[in-house]
């Protein structure tokens, strides 16, 4: 049996996924610490998690012995669960966090770190400066200002909250009219930082005009054992492998010791050479889209972990998709 606790909204593609490649006698657990049957409720069997993370820890073991549970997936707090890595292992569970220990989690969650563990070990980055008060956010943004454009987001952060792009002639008034174009001149955005008495740590970096390539993949204590590449195309998404933006991803997957259903995300210079500009250790919001090119990653994932036969996956070229809402009828 397996367990996937709450995750992003795809958790519902994953639990699908793995449905269709195990077997009918191995029964699907999920769970999520929101009312969301429009995920859970596709599982052989559903839980509401409680809400604090200190109760979690001793829930979820409990529960997964009550029902025979052998692998317990984390989705959204994979750091979290990986701290008590040994209560789990204790209890006869095989827990999958998107690492192979903490070390993973501690690289990966701190940008700076990350920036700085990826250039030691040779895997193309981009270079970043950290800053803390205004005058080294004007200083940082001269040095690579001098070579082209710059942006800027936060040393720990998700789903690109707090990226700006500074573009000189921008409408100083663009960033209120238009947040989601992520655009701003550097003199309005340095006059509202520097109005606060404490800021965050940033990280001031060139910004690259290519296209990003986001690979999911499957991982097992740093080996890929499964991927596929996605790019936004306009108003779809296209897919691909063997490439030099995948490849990176791989090698970084590998040397940041992943473990479990991850996404690493790349973009393209001016002349078409991808930089890693970050690792997810969990399974992206776009995860599911992947299923369209014959590759099922949630199926090989969780086929593997049980130890029964993985699906055939066999790769379709030339796929391209679009994402659509769909309603979706929940129980009351």
């Amino acid at each position: 049996m397996i367990w996937f606790l709450e995750g992003q909204a795809s958790q519902r593609d994953i639990i699908l996924g793995a449905l269709e490649a195990l077997p009918p006698s191995v029964r699907v657990f999920a769970s999520h610490r929101w009312d969301r049957p429009e995920i859970t409720s596709l599982a052989h069997v559903s839980f509401q998690e409680p809400e604090d993370n200190a109760e979690r820890v001793a829930w979820v073991i409990r529960t997964a012995l009550e029902h025979s549970v052998k692998v317990v997936v984390a989705g959204r707090v994979g750091a979290f669960y990986e701290a008590h890595r040994d209560a789990f292992e204790a209890a006869g569970l095989t827990l999958v966090t998107g690492g192979a220990s903490p070390r993973t989690f501690e690289l990966v969650d701190d940008k700076a770190r990350f920036t700085a563990e990826a250039e030691a070990a040779g895997l193309s980055c981009i270079p970043a400066i950290t800053v803390l008060n205004a005058d080294q956010l004007r200083a940082a943004h001269a040095v690579f200002s001098a070579s082209g454009e710059v942006c800027i987001k936060p040393v720990v952060g998700i789903y690109g909250q707090g990226f700006w792009r500074f573009r000189a002639g921008v409408d100083p008034f663009r960033c209120f009219a238009n947040p989601d174009a992520r655009e701003v001149d550097f003199e309005t955005y340095h006059r509202i930082y520097a109005a606060g008495a404490e800021r965050e740590p940033m990280l001031v970096m060139p910004y690259l005009p290519g296209p990003e390539c986001s690979v999911d993949m499957v991982c097992e204590a740093g080996t890929v054992v499964e991927y596929v590449g996605r790019r936004k195309a306009g108003i779809h998404q296209t897919f691909e492998r063997d490439t030099a933006a995948t490849e990176l991803a791989i090698a970084a997957a590998r040397h940041f010791g992943c473990d479990g259903i991850i996404n690493v995300q790349t973009r393209d210079d001016a002349e078409g050479k991808p930089h890693l500009l970050e690792i997810n250790p969990r399974y992206s919001g776009g995860v599911g889209y992947t299923r369209a090119t014959g590759v099922n990653l949630a199926g090989t994932f969780a086929t593997r972990r049980l130890g029964c036969p993985e699906p055939e996956n066999n790769w379709i070229d030339g796929v391209r998709v679009k994402a659509i809402t769909v309603a979706v009828p929940i129980p009351g």
